[in-house]
């Protein structure tokens, strides 16, 4: 399976401009997932591109230079990072903003702020 470790886990990446949004996702994550990180779009297509890929994507919408829904075009346009689930969280609510994403590809689209419980063992992409 793509992304596992030593340890079995899947791996997560999480995309956001934020830097406490990073700190928090990853300290609700680090105990079940192996968290990556990524501060920008570019930097995360690199990511996901690469040799140990994520399992699955957590993607902000509002971010400079490239914004979450051409990160995941860019993605689901690839061969290589096509297959990988996206989330979006996002603090953008409106209706016609999660059809965007769920037209880009995404599998879900969940609104900051978000609960913990919705990113535990048994939720969204990986199942129970």
């Amino acid at each position: 399976m793509m992304g596992l470790d030593f340890t079995g886990k899947r791996t997560v990446l999480v995309v956001d401009d934020t830097p406490d949004n990073l700190f928090l996702m990853k300290s609700l994550l680090q105990n079940i997932y192996k968290v990556k990180v990524a501060s920008s779009g570019e930097q995360a297509l690199h990511i996901a591109a690469s040799d140990t890929p994520p399992d699955l994507i957590l993607l902000d919408v509002m971010m400079p230079e490239m914004d979450g829904y051409e990160v995941c075009r860019r993605l689901k346009n690839d061969r290589l990072t096509l297959h990988i689930p996206v989330i979006f969280l996002t603090a953008k609510s409106a209706v016609e903003d999660e059809e965007q994403g769920l037209e880009l590809g995404a599998v879900d689209y969940i609104t900051k702020p978000i609960s913990p419980h919705r990113l535990g063992p048994g939720q969204g992409a990986f199942g129970a």
